[in-house]
């Protein structure tokens, strides 16, 4: 109990986290087993024939990387073999009561996704660089919201509010960076506004014991009527003054911004996604191997040994429910400073609960909820570049994809998985 002391410094690894080995799941297995089923149908049953190509370069990439072309039937068939060895691997595992390791989800799904691209695009280019630039787009405001969830749900309250950080962080940093002229003045209004509805939350789910899931429902449906009223009452009527539309123009680091494939995506960004890295290193390291950390986890998994040892529970739940909801609402500034400008009606259209859903999948973990992000928005930009190509799916599956993924990866793919112990109860002192 003396590692939680106040003057205590924290270890390097995550003492709070308690691991989950002995309970057989086959929920992972299945998972697995169903993609695989539908590969073999898709790729073996109903497979195209052709050529898939892959453009790994841009224009401006110092190396020019040749086109990658793929015969979309023998591709199919070694994507199969693949995801056959890893489900039979995953389920090996599980009958073993072992975790399944991060990589062979990661591989899993990158061969998965290299089969489907290449039978969706069979006879025509798939611009690689295109497609991840803009699944980073996508997936920014996602990562900044799992963030503000994975500290929020770490330190013991259930955060459904991400939506509403998000909406309350477009339309702050919309107005402002307006009435100013500047993006960075809208980018402190989105902090503000984001601690502003997780002050709410931290307040009823803390201070007053209400039920955190339906706080954060009845939170997300106030932030969007209030955000529409407002829009359609005063920033549409003035769109010349209060809806200007100013954003970040991208950054480019000289040097790094010229590799191929990675160039383009990671080092050609706003400012925004350049302060998204920085916010995942620092959640990361902050969380594992500082004293804020450790404390945070020790709140969120056994309040009252935190308790006894001095720490105060409820001033660093709200505190930490503040720092989420201002994480949250820098991915809301991403939606109009950092994307389309203007601020719309609802235009997180749901963002947040996919944010939510990363951190499950990710389970909450800074790097896999991030991971799990990029794949969502990998899967949300996928509907883009298919639609460019004039890919023979359907535009109703295409529309439907992200959810799709999202609703298997946490239904299906995540395996075994607990939350933090003392996530969604409420503290009181005895």
């Amino acid at each position: 109990m003396s590692v939680l002391a106040p003057n205590a410094t924290a270890p390097s690894s995550p003492v709070g986290d308690r691991p989950v080995t002995s309970v057989r799941s086959w929920k992972a297995p299945v998972g697995f087993g169903v993609f695989t089923v539908l590969a073999i149908l898709l790729l073996g049953v109903f497979h195209h024939t052709g050529t898939a190509s892959f453009r790994l370069a841009s224009a401006s990439d110092f190396v020019q990387l040749p086109t990658v072309p793929l015969d979309v039937l023998g591709t199919g068939i070694v994507v199969i073999a693949v995801m056959a060895i890893a489900t039979a691997y995953v389920a090996f595992l599980a009958a073993n009561r072992r975790r399944v390791p991060t990589w062979v989800t990661a591989v899993f799904a990158i061969v998965a996704v290299v089969g489907f691209l290449a039978w969706s695009g069979a006879g025509a280019t798939i611009p690689v660089p295109g497609l991840l630039v803009g699944a980073l787009g996508l997936s920014a405001p996602l990562i900044f919201g799992s963030l503000g969830g994975v500290i929020s749900e770490r330190v013991g309250v259930v955060n459904i509010a991400i939506e509403g950080q998000f909406l309350a962080g477009a339309f702050a940093s919309a107005m402002l960076a307006s009435l100013t002229g500047s993006a960075w003045v809208g980018l402190v209004a989105a902090v503000v506004a984001g601690v502003l509805v997780s002050f709410v939350l931290a307040a009823f789910s803390i201070k007053y014991l209400v039920d955190q899931v339906i706080v954060g429902v009845v939170i997300n449906a106030f932030v969007s009527g209030l955000t529409g009223f407002l829009y359609s009452q005063v920033l549409s009527p003035n769109e010349a003054t209060l809806n200007k539309g100013i954003r970040f123009d991208n950054l480019a680091i000289p040097g790094l911004s010229k590799i191929p494939i990675i160039g383009p995506v990671f080092f050609d960004q706003s400012v925004i996604v350049y302060l998204m890295y920085i916010a995942v290193a620092a959640v990361t390291v902050g969380l594992f191997t500082t004293r804020w950390g450790l404390r945070l986890r020790a709140v969120g998994e056994h309040p009252q040994a935190a308790d006894t040892v001095g720490i105060n529970v409820t001033s660093t739940r709200f505190w930490n429910v503040s720092l989420a909801g201002a994480i949250a609402g820098l991915g809301g500034a991403f939606f109009t400073l950092g994307s389309v400008g203007p601020f719309a009606k609802d235009m997180t259209a749901g963002a947040g609960y996919i944010a939510l859903a990363a951190v499950i999948f990710g389970r909450w973990d800074p790097i896999k909820a991030t991971l799990a992000a990029l794949l969502f928005g990998f899967a949300s930009n996928l509907q883009n570049v298919l639609g460019a190509i004039n890919s023979p799916v359907p535009s109703e599956f295409l529309l439907m994809l992200p959810y799709i993924v999202t609703v298997f990866a946490v239904a299906g793919l995540v395996g075994q998985s607990r939350g933090p112990a003392a996530s969604g109860k409420p503290y009181i002192k005895s």
